[in-house]
């Protein structure tokens, strides 16, 4: 990181930043083209936990290349000045890299989903087994991680 003294040191403090995110943006590559897409999560442990159908583009490009990128932000502001090249922002964010791995299990898709569930709410869900035979959960394992404050 260029800006030291923008650079999140502490492992606590990333996963503050994680916590305040209510998106994660995973990206992927799919034949070397970029693809962006941002999705609800769940984080534990290092480890982030999506859902999504269980056939489409994201579906597709994983099975390709399970490879992947997430970011997540909080606390974004816009500073504005009267000459434009003193306009800047203020944001936290977490970069992070990993393995996306689906889940196949019911169990460990329960688990999943709770984690998932608990970064947007404290109540206790129920997954009933025909809603989780046609939906994929996925994790993406975080290998490397990065943080900013700006």
């Amino acid at each position: 990181m260029r800006r030291k003294d923008r650079e999140v040191m502490s492992f606590d403090q990333i996963e503050a930043i994680i916590r305040e995110s209510s998106i994660c943006k995973l990206g992927m590559s799919d034949n070397h083209q970029p693809y962006v897409v941002p999705l609800g999560f769940g984080y534990s442990n290092s480890i982030v936990y999506f859902h999504s159908a269980s056939e489409g583009k994201i579906i597709g490009i994983l099975k390709k290349n399970p490879l992947v990128c997430v970011e997540f932000d909080t606390n974004c502001q816009l500073d504005t000045e009267d000459f434009a090249c003193r306009w800047g922002s203020r944001y936290q964010c977490v970069v992070g890299f990993g393995k996306a791995e689906f889940i196949e299990s019911p169990q460990e898709k329960r688990m999943a989903l709770d984690i998932l569930m608990k970064q947007y709410s404290d109540s206790a869900f129920t997954y009933p087994d025909n809603v989780l035979s046609r939906i994929t959960v996925f994790k993406v394992k975080l290998t490397e991680v990065s943080g900013k404050t700006a």
